[in-house]
C-alpha cells in the first residue's frame, strides 16, 4: 500500500538565535552548537534513510568556522532552505528594502557555505508579511512555509513574555510574535498566494485538523513532560486524522529537540529543556517512526512537487499580515470548516 507523502522540516536556529529572541546580553558573540547538533541530526536522519530539509540562518552560514558543518548537510543529500539572515521573528514589521536584503545577504551566505541556492523559505518564529511574499516572486522561490493555522499564538505570545528580559523598545519589536489567533483559520493543505500577477506556493507547518493546535516536535516534547503516553497518544491521532482528512502533514523539527539542559545549560529557560539529550533523542526517534510508518516522508521541495500543490486553492497575499481585518478572517473562516467536516 503506498502512504501518502509527506514532509520534514529542521529549522538550524543557532544557540545565538534564541538568546537574541529572550533578549539574553552576549548574543552578539554568536555563540553555537551547530558543530554538535548537525552531526547528530544528520546521525538521526540517515539511520532512518530519511532525506528532509533544513533551513540555514544566513548569519551562521557568514561565519567562515560553521561553513564545513553546514556544507555536511548538503553533502548528505538534505534540502537546503532559507531562513532568514538575522533570525529576526519580527520580519514580518520590517519594510519591502529590509526583508530583501533579509533574504538576498542570507542566499549568497547559504549558497557559498553549502553549494545549495535556496529554494524555499521560512520565516523565523513563523513571520510572514505581504512585503515578503512579494520579494519571493521576485527572487523566483518555488515556496514559502512560513505559516502556522492555530489559534494559540496569542498564549505562546504570553508565555514568551513572562519567560524573557526585555527593554520597552524591545517589547514593542515582539509585539506580534507568533501572530493572532486568525492564524488558525488559515488552510492545512499546501495552497498558492497570489502576488501581483504571479504566485508561490504555501506549505504550511501541520497543526491537527479542526482544532488547530500544534503537532511539531518540540510541542509534542512539552507535551511529553506532562506525560509521555499524552505526547505519543495525541501523536497518533493527530497523524490518524490527517490521514482521514487527507492532509500530507508537515512536521518541524528545531535544534532543541535533539539537546537538553546537560548540553545547553544557557538554554534552560526553553520548555522542554528539563530534559536531558539522550532521552530527547530517543523519544524523538520515536515520534518520527510513527510519523514514517503512516507517511511517505521527505523534504518540502519533494512534498510540493509530488502534491502538485501549484494548482491548490488561492489566498491573496495581501491579506496575509499578521493583523488581518475582520472581513478577511471571517471570509477564511467561510467554508473551512464546512470542507475539513465533510472530510470526516
Amino acid at each position: 500500500m503506498t502512504r501518502p507523502t509527506a514532509s520534514l522540516s529542521l529549522d538550524l536556529d543557532n544557540l545565538w538565535a534564541y538568546q537574541m529572541t529572550h533578549g539574553d546580553p552576549g548574543w552578539e558573540k554568536l555563540g553555537s552548537y551547530l558543530d554538535e547538533v548537525v552531526p547528530i541530526a544528520l546521525d538521526f536522519l540517515a539511520a532512518r534513510q530519511l532525506t528532509v530539509t533544513f533551513f540555514v540562518v544566513g548569519k551562521d552560514a557568514a561565519v567562515e568556522a560553521n561553513r564545513p558543518v553546514l556544507s555536511s548537510i548538503a553533502g548528505a543529500g538534505h534540502e537546503i532552505g532559507n531562513h532568514s539572515f538575522h533570525h529576526r521573528p519580527w520580519l514580518h514589521q520590517l519594510s519591502e528594502a529590509d526583508v530583501w536584503s533579509e533574504l538576498t545577504d542570507a542566499e549568497d551566505a547559504i549558497a557559498d557555505a553549502t553549494g545549495q541556492r535556496p529554494r524555499g523559505f521560512r520565516g523565523p518564529g513563523y513571520s510572514l508579511s505581504p512585503a515578503t511574499l512579494r520579494v519571493l516572486v521576485q527572487r523566483g522561490y518555488a515556496y514559502d512555509c512560513s505559516t502556522l493555522p492555530t489559534f494559540i499564538g496569542p498564549l505562546a505570545r504570553a508565555y514568551y513574555f513572562r519567560s524573557t528580559r526585555l527593554e520597552p523598545g524591545q517589547n514593542d519589536e515582539r509585539r506580534l510574535l507568533f501572530g493572532s489567533w486568525t492564524e488558525g483559520l488559515r488552510p492545512l493543505e499546501p495552497y498558492r498566494w497570489s502576488v501581483g500577477d504571479s504566485t508561490v506556493v504555501e506549505v504550511p507547518v501541520t497543526t491537527f485538523p479542526l482544532l488547530r493546535v500544534p503537532i511539531h516536535i518540540s510541542y509534542l516534547l512539552y507535551l511529553d513532560g506532562v506525560h509521555p503516553q499524552l505526547a505519543s497518544a495525541y501523536f497518533r491521532c493527530a497523524l490518524r486524522t490527517c490521514a482521514l482528512l487527507g492532509v500530507g502533514p508537515s512536521i518541524l523539527l528545531h535544534p532543541l529537540d535533539f539537546l537538553g539542559v546537560d548540553d545547553v545549560a544557557s538554554l534552560e529557560f526553553f520548555p522542554g529543556m528539563g530534559m536531558s539529550g539522550a532521552y530527547k533523542r530517543e523519544r524523538v526517534g520515536e515520534l518520527i517512526d510513527l510519523f514514517s510508518a503512516r507517511f511517505d516522508v521527505g523534504g518540502l521541495g519533494r512534498h510540493i512537487e509530488r502534491l502538485g500543490a501549484a494548482d491548490g486553492p488561492l489566498l491573496d497575499g495581501e491579506e496575509s499580515a499578521p493583523e488581518p481585518s475582520v472581513a478577511a478572517a471571517l471570509r477564511r473562516l467561510r467554508g473551512r470548516w464546512r470542507r475539513e467536516r465533510s472530510h470526516a
